[in-house]
């Protein structure tokens, strides 16, 4: 659809992108903005259905239109995106933030006509965006993470189902959907009512004695709660199943992504805990990488499988340093500079997945008994814990950058080494501390004599 009347705005820079294009987009609607030199109409909008995306495009390449900018709203510019990619048009998306125009007026054509002078001017730097590869695996993984999250809502309707019958189990068993657990609430959901035989199931790992066992099981049997917890039970199962099939779906796409010049190498698996993948994630990451990135402290399956599905195999294309992966990452201070002087220097509020999965990698680090353990807890004390795990997941995050991208194995002798220094200029201060204190208490009881 044309549209004849346009707000019109004087560009002030130089042009850079001749043949640049700005869309705005809406979940039904989306308006193009083009030079005005290209047409004589040089607002459009169009809607959002399949066939007329394939018209926005083919619009565009009439024009010979090479490159277009757009925003990253919500899911919507995805579709946009990729039948842009088909037709040959380079695609800038860009984040909002970046393109806010100046106050006052504003509508869909003005915002469309704003993203096509700024990118036609060269001010505009698309965001990361995978290759399609990536991009299949990290919807996998997402995936994944979404059925663990409903896993653990099923369970908290096992376990509510199972406190309203007043059957302790939860206080007893530390997960009841281990081996012990979930032959308990099996028994209990085949009809088994006696709490000495459903004491039975009890294990090593279960640390109450039997007694304490057989009264958490004495139940107030309720129809309507065992319905509840059948229910319940029954679409946890049926999520394992999913969780499995994803996984496999997940395997398949690693294989893709490894290169075929990695040199071969078994990588034993570590131990699979609950929840963890259906397969040797470690194996798999180094015929990627080819370097075993789990020898990294803090990283562990799910962890690095995040942070491949995010930022895909070939980081060094995407970023050319680590200061731009660590940026990217959230992960270092967004610094605000004004007459000479810092004014702000804290960390963007941002959404990253794999910035996210390497703070979580730093917050299992606490009781660790390596650097990072000991950088952690020596950060939070100077700093906060908040600033102290950004810290430690830079930490990871650049060893990581530098073995995927340079090759190198890890190697925990230099930074045991640094620890080693650590501990001794540790000790020596402690050491003075106390020295300190015994000359502090001889001088009160010399006093006191």
């Amino acid at each position: 659809m044309h549209i004849e009347h346009y707000h019109k705005k004087y560009i002030m820079a130089k042009v850079i992108n001749l043949n640049a294009a700005g869309i705005d987009i809406a979940s039904n609607v989306h308006y193009v903005a083009v030079s005005e030199d290209k047409c004589k109409n040089p607002v459009r909008n169009f809607k959002a259905f399949t066939r007329d995306l394939h018209e926005l495009a083919g619009w565009l390449v009439s024009l010979k239109i090479e490159t277009v900018a757009m925003e990253s709203t919500g899911s919507y510019w995805y579709q946009l995106y990729t039948i842009l990619l088909d037709y040959g048009i380079e695609v800038y998306l860009v984040n909002a933030y970046h393109v806010k125009n100046v106050p006052g007026r504003k509508t869909d054509v003005i915002d469309a006509q704003w993203l096509q002078e700024l990118h036609a001017s060269g001010y505009l730097k698309a965001c990361f965006q995978p290759d399609n590869l990536t991009r299949e695996l990290r919807t996998y993984v997402r995936l994944r993470k979404q059925i663990i999250r409903d896993m653990a809502k099923e369970t908290q309707h096992m376990q509510k189902a199972m406190i309203n019958m007043n059957i302790k189990l939860h206080d007893v068993i530390s997960d009841i959907n281990g081996q012990a657990g979930t032959a308990i609430v099996n028994a209990i959901i085949e009809g088994e009512r006696d709490a000495k035989q459903l004491a039975s199931f009890r294990n090593s790992r279960i640390k109450c004695s039997e007694k304490t066992l057989i009264k958490s099981l004495e139940g107030n049997w309720r129809d309507e709660q065992l319905f509840c917890l059948k229910m319940a039970r029954e679409k946890y199962r049926q999520l394992e199943q999913h969780l499995l099939r994803v996984d496999q779906e997940s395997e398949k796409v690693i294989k893709l992504l490894a290169h075929e010049n990695v040199e071969e190498k078994k990588v034993k698996s570590r131990t699979c805990k609950n929840k963890q993948p259906n397969f040797n994630v470690e194996q798999h990451l180094y015929n990627v990488h080819g370097v075993d990135v789990m020898e990294i402290y803090g990283l562990k399956q799910t962890t690095a499988l995040t942070v491949l599905s995010e930022t895909g195999a070939n980081i060094k294309e995407k970023f050319p340093t680590v200061k731009q992966f660590l940026s990217w990452l959230n992960l270092v201070p967004d610094n605000k500079i004004s007459g000479g002087k810092i004014l702000s220097s804290k960390v963007r509020k941002r959404k990253n997945h794999a910035g996210q999965a390497f703070r979580e990698a730093a917050n299992g680090l606490w009781n660790a008994h390596n650097p990072f353990g000991d950088y952690l807890r020596t950060k939070k004390a100077k700093s906060g814990g908040g600033q102290a795990i950004v810290g430690t997941a830079k930490k990871i995050a650049t060893i990581y950058y530098k073995m995927v991208t340079e090759k190198v194995e890890f190697n925990p002798f230099i930074i045991d080494g640094n620890r080693q220094a650590y501990l001794q200029k540790r000790a020596k201060a402690l050491s003075k501390t106390l020295d300190r204190v015994n000359l502090q208490i001889t001088e009160i009881e010399r006093l006191a004599s």
